[in-house]
């Protein structure tokens, strides 16, 4: 059985185009919420979110906990770095001591792949994937959903860009796999050595020329590009992928008037987007994070609601 159905968030391919619609509509009500004086709900109270992140992140571990909070959850950090994992200890016998303490929900980032499926297997609390190696990122790929959703009222038909680093992003697997459940045509779009060989089979077209997108795209969503990986020869430099990737004022020109542009963070201004363009009228990033919130919000209240069950 799926890890949706059994109460985990692993990845999108677990859920149908259904699921993802219902988790888009509570998401609606829940953003209502935080635009409130009083920013909490009492849907999770006495449930307890363990938030275990190895990796460095601040949208994301602060939007679930925020999330957590406003449904009136019980939430705790773990510092890995002053963690028993620095002892030695492996991460799922740490889970395991976590899972002793009587938590609800684990949200978990690690660097390796497949990490969260594994503590899903072993452990009776739910386990969220806040993003594993370049593997999977769900709840990105549903704020992203209900960020274009909100914007231009449909996902159904619409042309979505996906450009940069398509072969290292987690962010790009994931939107792949929604935004073509939900009916999107989407297009990938960055150097020949950043596009995995053969993803056209998941049903997406590729391409090396950013204009080609820029023209007829109704969504353009940027990725960060991973310069800690550039050791690895990539690219013949930052300033050819700029020259040949990058979103400026000027280039912006050749795209809708009401295009929508979109990043997941953090931006490498002056990279992959300029800052006029990063900071312009066309751009959702905030929207982005506010937004994420309310997704988090309701992945844990749905999936909580089926542990219950």
């Amino acid at each position: 059985m799926s890890g949706w159905k059994t109460g985990d968030l692993l990845d999108l391919q677990d859920l149908t185009r259904e699921d993802i619609e219902s988790i888009l509509e509570t998401a609606k009500s829940f953003k209502e919420v935080s635009t409130r004086d009083v920013k909490k709900v009492p849907a999770l109270r006495g449930k307890t979110v363990v938030m275990l992140f190895s990796e460095p992140s601040t949208r994301t571990r602060v939007s679930f906990e925020l999330a957590a909070k406003r449904l009136s959850a019980d939430t705790l950090n773990v510092s890995v770095s002053a963690s028993s994992l620095s002892k030695g200890e492996s991460i799922l016998d740490m889970a395991k001591n976590i899972e002793a303490m009587n938590v609800d929900m684990i949200v978990v980032r690690h660097r390796s792949s497949g990490v969260p499926k594994v503590l899903a297997d072993a452990l009776t609390p739910g386990i969220i994937n806040a993003g594993d190696g370049c593997r999977a990122h769900p709840t990105q790929a549903l704020l992203d959903m209900f960020t274009i959703k909100e914007k231009l009222g449909k996902i159904e038909g619409l042309k979505v860009a996906i450009i940069g680093d398509i072969l290292h992003s987690r962010v790009a697997r994931s939107n792949i796999e929604g935004l073509t459940k939900l009916g999107a045509k989407v297009t990938l779009c960055g150097p020949s050595t950043l596009i995995p060989v053969g993803i056209e089979v998941q049903g997406v077209k590729v391409t090396h020329c950013l204009e080609d997108v820029l023209k007829d795209s109704d969504v353009l969503m940027f990725l960060r590009l991973q310069k800690e990986r550039q050791q690895e020869k990539y690219l013949p430099s930052v300033r050819e992928y700029v020259r040949k990737f990058g979103l400026n004022k000027e280039k912006l020109k050749w795209a809708k008037k009401d295009v929508v542009i979109m990043h997941p963070g953090p931006v490498n201004r002056g990279i992959e987007l300029s800052a006029d363009v990063a900071d312009g009228e066309n751009s959702v990033i905030l929207e982005q994070v506010t937004n994420g919130v309310a997704v988090r919000m309701a992945v844990l209240y749905l999936l909580l609601g089926k542990k219950e069950k």
